[in-house]
């Protein structure tokens, strides 16, 4: 990708000139993270805002719904936007710009918008569970980098998290393991410690009423047919091997056999039940349904999921998968909603109104637009979180992650759109960061390993075409963020900002 590197106080829009009454404008000392469209110095700004903190808005319906323009040039903070999501936006910029100038703000005309409908952040609450305050705190810290989607992870092998009434096994048994790994993957030491934890249904209400209130919708996730041992553990006649079968929570990390039975009606009827309450809790348009790391060995050796190939000429286990997936599809459809799966969901075949979550690289996602299916942008190479964050973690004293390295860098250059011709841009729907849980066991954790990174892709999902270069976008950062961060207490990596690569 060829980034537009522009004036790190950007040039003046024709709109800003018209907005400043025909008078001089000029550069102003602010930075601005994503950096916005345009930003013009005019007028005579406010002095002693805070005594005074009174902010006039407008919607105005002719602007994109998340547009906005930010005025304080003549000597008063005025709004317009496309929508109230665009004023609170705006609000956040606002805050950054507090954060620089303190009570005496400058007069600017600031205009901006994002590129991508979709801005998403996920946070696994599985492998590690988190509190409904810390959660909400990751919402604050969505909000604040204007990313306006918030991906919760609620089922894996290693804990169901979100009560469904209908099947109350699923957090009286799989809510819980029985102890933990320590250390790495294949250290074969556990903790001894049972681990466990859920949210009840109106916990969940009351953290996607939350995040409404920031202008952040909330998808949940629901695994299946793999990463589905704690389901099983509930509820084992719902697996190949059958109910008499040992099923566990897992107590350690990685892509198990076990998964949900393709043959078998009930779990049809299974998903159906959950997604119906998942549905009554989330008003979201799309519905997360997995569909990663699903090894089909275990339909290989199943009598019901045979029969089910043979009755349907399926010639490939895939095509089980495919079918599963597309049946929840279409009882979503009924029900106004859509889904979105991990790029796994191709390989068997998928509808083309399936979104497809593309993190094995950009491979998936450039197969799916080209395919005419919408994309999100989340690659393992550029938007995982739970990646180190320099070279010699054990030199730099970071805590443990499950690896990789993905510095600040990378993450600042990732190219949604690489590989792709106008047409398949159009598919392009947005941009995700990811932060699994599996060595994050504290939210302390949590925030080190998502900020400043956050920053980073939120630029990269609000405006490709508005980035500068790496080394001004680090000075915005420091300028416009940290202080909000130091203020705030989160917990942020200063690697990038020290020199430490």
């Amino acid at each position: 990708m060829k980034i537009r590197i522009l004036p790190l106080l950007t040039a003046v829009a024709l709109t800003a000139l018209s907005a400043c009454d025909g008078g001089e404008t000029y550069p102003v000392d602010l930075s601005i993270v994503p950096n916005p469209v345009s930003m013009v110095g005019c007028g005579k700004g406010i002095v002693n805002y805070k005594a005074d903190p009174n902010i006039k808005t407008r919607i105005n319906k002719r602007l994109a719904p998340e547009e906005y323009y930010l005025d304080t040039h003549k000597g008063r903070i005025e709004i317009t936007a496309g929508s109230q999501a665009g004023i609170f936006w705006a609000r956040q910029t606002l805050a950054q710009i507090e954060a620089q100038c303190g009570e005496d703000l400058p007069g600017v005309r600031i205009h901006d918008k994002p590129a991508f409908p979709y801005r998403g952040a996920h946070l696994d609450c599985c492998r590690h569970f988190f509190t409904v305050d810390e959660v909400k705190t990751f919402i604050d810290i969505l909000a604040l980098h204007k990313i306006n989607v918030f991906h919760w992870h609620l089922t894996e092998d290693q804990g169901w998290r979100a009560e469904i009434k209908q099947y109350p096994r699923l957090t009286e048994v799989g809510s819980v393991r029985a102890e933990t790994l320590v250390g790495h993957y294949g250290s074969n030491q556990y903790d001894g410690t049972p681990y466990g934890g859920f949210y009840t249904q109106d916990e969940m209400r009351d953290v996607v009423a939350y995040a409404a209130d920031r202008f952040v919708t909330v998808i949940p996730e629901i695994e299946m047919p793999g990463h589905a041992s704690a389901a099983l553990a509930s509820y084992p006649e719902l697996g190949c091997r059958g109910a008499d079968y040992p099923y566990k929570v897992q107590t350690t990390w990685g892509v198990f056999p076990e998964v949900l039975c393709a043959g078998n009606p009930e779990t049809v009827t299974f998903l159906e039940k959950v997604l119906d309450e998942i549905c009554d809790i989330f008003p979201s348009e799309y519905i997360h349904i997995g569909g990663d790391e699903a090894p089909r060995t275990e339909w290989e050796k199943c009598p019901k999921c045979q029969a089910l190939m043979k009755e349907k000429g399926f010639t490939r286990e895939a095509e089980l998968q495919s079918y599963l997936i597309t049946t929840v599809e279409q009882y979503l459809a009924g029900k106004g909603r859509k889904i979105i799966g991990w790029d796994e969901i191709l390989d068997g075949g998928v509808s083309q109104s399936a979104t497809v979550m593309s993190w094995r690289g950009v491979k998936g996602g450039i197969a799916a637009a080209k395919m005419g299916n919408d994309v999100i942008m989340t690659p393992n190479s550029n938007c995982y979180l739970d990646h180190y964050q320099t070279k010699d973690p054990v030199g730099n004293g970071e805590p443990l992650a499950i690896g990789g390295y993905l510095p600040l860098a990378k993450c600042y250059a990732f190219d949604p759109y690489d590989q792709l011709n106008e047409e398949e841009k159009a598919h392009i729907k947005g941009v995700q960061g990811n932060v699994w849980t599996e060595y994050i066991a504290s939210f302390d954790h949590v925030e080190h390993m998502l900020l400043p990174r956050l920053a980073a892709l939120s630029e990269v999902a609000w405006g490709p075409d508005n980035r500068t270069d790496y080394d001004a976008f680090v000075g915005r950062v420091e300028k416009a963020l940290l202080p909000i961060y130091q203020d705030r207490g989160y917990n942020y990596a200063a690697y990038a900002f020290n020199g430490i690569e």
